[in-house]
């Protein structure tokens, strides 16, 4: 290599490992969102047909999927077994409006994804994507001991009672019960005893009115019996004392 060569050369490899050097100090790149589909872990994991149906129904899997696939934001899901569903009331469901199905859908959806240690210090009650807990309306508390958590809503409880997935961005729990929010199914308050009616006591029908009443007649009649004896005694004995006379 000529001398005029050298130095562009030299300048050229200290520049093409300088910015290796650079490249290789760069942050990483954060990871892209989970494409997690949440009816397939569902399907995979199997007995859940009941709640994959409510999901797709309502738009709710639709919803949770591009969440996944477009956020970062976590998400933590109670599935209820198809035998959770077999033991409600029958009827149920079917009581109930379109609205109210997906917002108990909602209510088994929480906007936070938690591991089942960090249930142990979560502050009731959580939030759902049902809406506010703070309005007694949805209300969802968990309790642990040890490993095992339990869900009250305030009409029933549930347990979690198996894993089915879990990632840094979702987890999803198996629940034995299916979590009625008390804002559809909570009973209502008793209804007031009604007032006893009043009775209108007529004046023929009080007590007083109608002894006097029925008295009268009574009375009236045996007064008119005995003047009637008397005057009779009376003719009699001014009649016998005549005879006497004559």
């Amino acid at each position: 290599m000529t001398p005029q060569y050298r130095f562009p050369f030299f300048f050229f490899v200290i520049f093409f490992f300088h910015s290796g050097i650079v490249s290789a100090q760069s942050p990483a790149v954060a990871p892209a969102p989970s494409g997690t589909n949440v009816t397939a872990v569902l399907e995979k994991a199997g007995q859940f047909t009941t709640f994959i149906k409510l999901l797709k129904s309502t738009k709710t899997a639709d919803q949770i999927n591009t969440q996944l696939s477009t956020s970062n934001q976590g998400i933590t899901i109670f599935a209820p077994t198809d035998n959770a569903f077999a033991s409600l009331k029958a009827g149920t469901l079917n009581s109930i409006t379109e609205q109210q199905k997906l917002q108990l859908l909602q209510f088994h959806i929480l906007p936070t994804c938690y591991s089942t240690s960090q249930f142990q210090t979560a502050t009731n009650p959580l939030h759902t994507q049902a809406g506010n807990s703070d309005d007694g309306q949805f209300p969802l508390n968990v309790t642990t001991s040890g490993t095992q958590v339990n869900i009250t809503t305030g009409v029933d409880t549930a347990s979690v009672s198996n894993t089915i997935f879990t990632d840094n961005q979702l987890a999803v729990y198996q629940v034995d019960q299916v979590l009625l929010p008390q804002a559809i199914f909570g009973s209502p308050g008793p209804a007031p005893a009604p007032a006893a009616p009043k009775k209108s006591v007529k004046g023929s029908d009080s007590p007083s009115a109608g002894s006097s009443s029925d008295d009268s007649p009574v009375d009236a009649s045996a007064a008119m019996g005995l003047k009637h004896q008397t005057i009779k005694a009376v003719s009699l004995g001014v009649a016998m004392f005549t005879a006497f006379l004559l």
